[in-house]
C-alpha cells in the first residue's frame, strides 16, 4: 500500500496561515513532487505528512487510515532530509542498519536487509567505511538506504540534492529515478528546482503562497499551464510574457490581456516579418543552443532559443514570429484562456 490523501489541510503558526486548505490524492506507487519558490509551504506540507508538524485543520489519510493525530513513528513513513544526518562514528553498514537494530530486529535479519539495500544503491564496496570517507552523493545514498531497510509505506524527500554540486545532482537524479522504478514505492519529494521536478515526477504539485497553483504531469504543466505563475515557474528559461497589446497579428481570444511564448517556440525572422519587433541585447552561448535576449520595447525583454550558435550581434534588428499552436493566453487575473 502507500496511498495518501490530504483533505482540506491547513497549517497556522499563531495568526499566520502558511498552508491554506490543500486537497490532494496521492496514489500508491506515485512519485509526487512539491515544487515552488522559497516560502511557498512545500517543506511545511511534507513535514505535516510526516507528522513532524501538527496539522491545524483538515485530515491526513494514509492507506485509508486517519493519521492526522498519529505521531511520526506510527505513520510508517521514512524521511530523507537535506542534511544526511549520519552517525560519524559508525560505518555505513551500521548507519543503514541502525533503525532496525534499535527496533530489536535479530542481527542476521538486519544484515540481510542492509546487504539488499546496499545492492540496490550500489554501496556494497563502502559498507565498512565511515561517512567522512564518502562523497556527498555516497552519503546521500547511505541516508536513503537507512530509509529503505525500514520498508516504509512511503518515502518523503526534503530537498535531498541541494547540498550536492551540479554533476552529483545529475547523478543522484538518475539514482533516485532508478530507485523508484526498482522499489515501485510511493515517493513525495520537495524541491525548489523545477528541473528536478520535470525529470523525476509522475505528477508535480506547484505551490504558491500556501495554495496549490496546479497539479499535473510534467508535460501538462509545461504545455498547458493553468495560470501565469505556473507558466513562468515551469520551464527554463521561463516563458516570455508580454501585454497582448504589444503584439501585432495575434488572434487572441476575448478577455486576453497577456500573451505567453516559450523561448524554444519563438522563431527569429527579418525585421517586419514577425509579430514583434526587437533589438538584440545579449547573446548567451551554451554550446548546443544560444539564448538570444531581445529588447522589444513595450513588450519588454524577450528570450529566444536557437539551435547551436547565432550570427547575430548586439544591436541587430530582428522580429519574432509566433506559432499560434504554441502561444499561451492569459486574462487580467493571470488565468489561462483556452
Amino acid at each position: 500500500m502507500g496511498s495518501i490523501a490530504l483533505n482540506s489541510v491547513e497549517k497556522w503558526f499563531g495568526k499566520v496561515q502558511v498552508i491554506k486548505g490543500i486537497d490532494l490524492d496521492i496514489a500508491e506507487g506515485e512519485f509526487i513532487i512539491f515544487v515552488g519558490p522559497s516560502g511557498c509551504g512545500k517543506s511545511t506540507l511534507l513535514r505535516m505528512i510526516a507528522g513532524l508538524e501538527e496539522t491545524s485543520r483538515g485530515q491526513i489519510v494514509i492507506d485509508d487510515r486517519d493519521a492526522t493525530a498519529e505521531p511520526p513513528a506510527k505513520r510508517g513513513l521514512a524521511m530523507v532530509f537535506q542534511s544526511y544526518a549520519l552517525y560519524p562514528h559508525m560505518s555505513v553498514r551500521d548507519n543503514v542498519g541502525f533503525p532496525l537494530k534499535s527496533a530489536g530486529m535479530p542481527a542476521d535479519e538486519v544484515a540481510a536487509k542492509v546487504d539488499e539495500a546496499a545492492r540496490v544503491l550500489k554501496l556494497d564496496a563502502y559498507l565498512d567505511r565511515r561517512p567522512k570517507d564518502l562523497s556527498g552523493g555516497q552519503r546521500q545514498r547511505v541516508a536513503i538506504g537507512r530509509s529503505i531497510v525500514r520498508d516504509p509505506t512511503a518515502f518523503l524527500f526534503d530537498e535531498p540534492l541541494s547540498n550536492l554540486d551540479a554533476s552529483l545532482r545529475v547523478e543522484m537524479r538518475y539514482e533516485i529515478a532508478k530507485l523508484h522504478q526498482t522499489l515501485k514505492s510511493t515517493m513525495i519529494y520537495v524541491t525548489h528546482d523545477q528541473v528536478e521536478a520535470m525529470t523525476l515526477a509522475d505528477r508535480i504539485v506547484v505551490l504558491d503562497g500556501g495554495y496549490i497553483a496546479q497539479v499535473g504531469t510534467p508535460r501538462e504543466l509545461y504545455e498547458k499551464p493553468a495560470n501565469l505563475f505556473v507558466a513562468q515557474f515551469i520551464g527554463s528559461p521561463k516563458m516570455n510574457v508580454m501585454p497582448a497589446s504589444a503584439v501585432s497579428g495575434i488572434a487572441a481570444p476575448d478577455g486576453v490581456t497577456h500573451v505567453g511564448l516559450r523561448p524554444e517556440h519563438a522563431l527569429l525572422a527579418a525585421p517586419g516579418a514577425g509579430q514583434l519587433e526587437g533589438t538584440v541585447d545579449v547573446l548567451e552561448y551554451l554550446g548546443a543552443d544560444t539564448f538570444v535576449v531581445l529588447d522589444c520595447g513595450a513588450a519588454g525583454q524577450v528570450t529566444v532559443r536557437v539551435l547551436g550558435d547565432s550570427e547575430l550581434t548586439p544591436g541587430d534588428k530582428v522580429s519574432v514570429q509566433f506559432n499560434p499552436d504554441r502561444t499561451h493566453y492569459f486574462d487580467g487575473g493571470g488565468t489561462a484562456v483556452r
